[in-house]
């Protein structure tokens, strides 16, 4: 019972090392496709973050 905290503790620290990271791919995604001057990157960035994001298209 004594090893739960640093268990948990452990837990928590690698969540949050999930989070930054994802974050991180996330706004490089994002930077890519607007600043990308190629437009298939564009356009494949823009994708990528979609599907990152969890959004649907319209229509």
């Amino acid at each position: 019972m004594l090893q739960l905290p640093a268990l948990l503790h452990d837990a928590t620290a690698l969540a949050a090392a999930g989070t930054a990271t994802y974050t991180v791919v996330l706004a490089a995604v994002a930077l890519t496709s607007v600043l990308a001057r190629a437009r298939d990157r564009r356009r494949d960035a823009r994708e990528t973050l979609r599907i990152m994001v969890g959004r649907r298209p319209r229509g």
